[in-house]
């Protein structure tokens, strides 16, 4: 009997795979646990149907952040911190403050753990960050920080 997995199955198929597995299996397990629904014409439509509208949600997204990475490059995050001699900060200036500046100045929110920073900032001046956007587009962000 032919299939199309609802869910991951340990061992048969993953979620929208359509597989033969025998039918005492398909009535007794898969059908039964909604783990799977039987592949008639309407059900392949509806599964094709579904796999374009997710495709065209991924197309948005590459999109999206795209546009956003365009946005970005232009932006300068100003950041004031304390600091000593020789332009070292007390303290450091983190993701999470950057994240957060960047919303409250420019209105753009974006998690602090899609910022990739090596280690946390120490010095006045001006630092490029990168920020995952998304698993193909990173974009950069101008972090300028000053004296308080």
């Amino acid at each position: 009997m032919k299939v199309i997995f609802t869910a991951d199955v340990k061992g048969k198929g993953k979620k929208g795979e359509i597989k033969n597995v025998s039918e005492g299996y398909a009535r007794n397990y898969l059908l039964k646990n909604n783990l799977a629904v039987e592949a008639t014409k309407g059900n392949l439509k509806a599964l094709e149907a579904k796999k374009n509208k997710q495709q065209e949600q991924a197309k948005e997204e590459l999109e999206e952040a795209k546009r956003l990475k365009a946005t970005l490059e232009n932006l300068t995050v100003e950041m004031q911190a304390k600091s000593g001699d020789k332009g070292s900060l007390f303290g450091s200036i983190t993701s999470k403050q950057i994240a957060e500046q960047l919303h409250k100045s420019h209105g753009i929110k974006i998690d602090k753990r899609k910022i990739e920073m090596d280690a946390p900032i120490r010095s006045l001046g001006y630092t490029n960050v990168p920020v995952k956007l998304h698993h193909e587009v990173t974009g950069t962000i101008k972090v300028h920080v000053s004296e308080k």
